[in-house]
């Protein structure tokens, strides 16, 4: 029998990746380590959200894990809100919109765009060249 996956404070789950869980034989588990260590991140197609993929299967049965996410949007909090909460981290929810499986090695498209002084600072440092 099938688990559906539950909202909580880090992650909403749409109706859509849900069927897209059953339809691909996915778990809430493995759409998640999927989204906290991807080997690749790249722009989604929908607005202001993140496709992230790791690899899977072997030999014949090579296929990536991909998952579409946004990262939701802050609420306005009251300031006794904010009094009580100052010293806790505040976790931005990510909203799963979908999962899918894709045989085989996908194209490379458009990488997420890394701000000019964050790569300055990562090549003065000399990690990267």
């Amino acid at each position: 029998m099938f688990n559906r996956p539950k909202n909580d404070a880090n992650y909403h789950w749409t109706n859509h990746v849900m069927r897209k869980t059953v339809f691909y034989g996915l778990s809430a588990e493995r759409i998640k380590r999927v989204i906290r260590n991807p080997e690749r991140s790249e722009k989604g197609i929908a607005p202001d959200t993140i496709a992230v993929m790791q690899s899977a299967g072997n030999g014949r049965g090579h296929y990536e894990v991909w998952v579409m996410y946004a990262a939701a949007k802050p609420r306005v909090q009251s300031a006794k809100f904010k009094a009580q909460n100052q010293n806790q981290n505040i976790v931005s929810r990510k909203i799963i919109i979908t999962a899918w499986r894709y045989p085989g090695t996908s194209p490379v498209r458009e990488a997420i765009p890394i701000p000019t002084n964050i790569l300055e600072e990562l090549r003065e440092e000399g990690i990267i060249k």
